[in-house]
């Protein structure tokens, strides 16, 4: 009995990695360890450099030297986690220091997993599917809970734009409503036209933890505790078309 094959035409995705590193032999053969098994590479020669690409890139992991001129591996891991795009990106740090108190200050800082130099490649390997199949099944949950209930969200969204077009409403009422940040109104915009978190986080190029911190905040600022009673909100208070 042969096999079962997968379609011809169909495309496996590579998980897209960012190496960050001022050494060019250890970047060239870290990218060589890493490319031979199957992983989509982009080299940066320093922080700066590496923040630039990672913003273009989006990658799935960034691999960083700690020790580098210009921006070094600890504020480069500082922007990416004060960035809402790409703040949810795994990174590993390569780095010839062993002291605790040096993983220590990493791991305070939000890095995933640390590499000492010089290192086995098998243990590169490992430690890199390691993370990327973590971030991978994070994901995965994280859709799936932003998939439940989505037909029953867009039936309670529907009615209550069919009511308020009817009249059947109160009016709005004279209140100081509050103040929103950009994002926010343009998250309760994307809630208000029945988009669910993973869909809102694909349009505005973030995660969907950082969309449902954003929802958070706006049943704070509205005093709503659900998706329905903010839609009925905004839409009452003329906050979103």
């Amino acid at each position: 009995m042969s096999e079962t094959q997968p379609p011809i035409n169909e495309v496996v995705k590579q998980p897209r990695l960012l190496l960050v590193d001022d050494e060019p032999g250890l970047r060239s053969a870290v990218q060589a360890y890493l490319q031979d098994e199957g992983f989509d590479v982009t080299t940066a020669v320093d922080g700066e450099e590496g923040w630039q690409k990672a913003q273009q890139l989006f990658p799935d992991l960034i691999i960083s030297d700690v020790m580098m001129p210009q921006c070094d591996g600890y504020e480069l891991l500082k922007r990416l986690r004060e960035d809402e795009r790409l703040g949810g990106t795994p990174v590993i740090f390569l780095t010839a220091k062993g002291m605790t108190v040096d993983r220590t200050q990493g791991y305070l800082a939000g890095v995933d997993d640390y590499i000492s130099k010089p290192f086995d490649p098998d243990e590169l390997i490992a430690r890199v599917r390691n993370v990327v199949k973590r971030q991978e099944r994070l994901l995965a949950e994280a859709a799936r809970f932003a998939d439940a209930d989505v037909g029953q969200m867009a039936r309670q969204i529907t009615e209550i734009k069919s009511m308020l077009t009817q009249g059947e409403t109160a009016p709005s009422r004279d209140i100081a409503l509050p103040n929103f940040t950009p994002r926010e109104a343009s998250v309760l915009q994307l809630v208000a036209e029945g988009l669910m978190n993973k869909e809102i986080a694909r349009k505005l190029e973030t995660s969907i933890r950082n969309v449902e911190k954003y929802v958070s905040r706006l049943f704070i600022k509205t005093e709503t505790s659900s998706r329905t009673e903010l839609v009925r909100y905004a839409l009452e208070n003329h906050l979103v078309t």
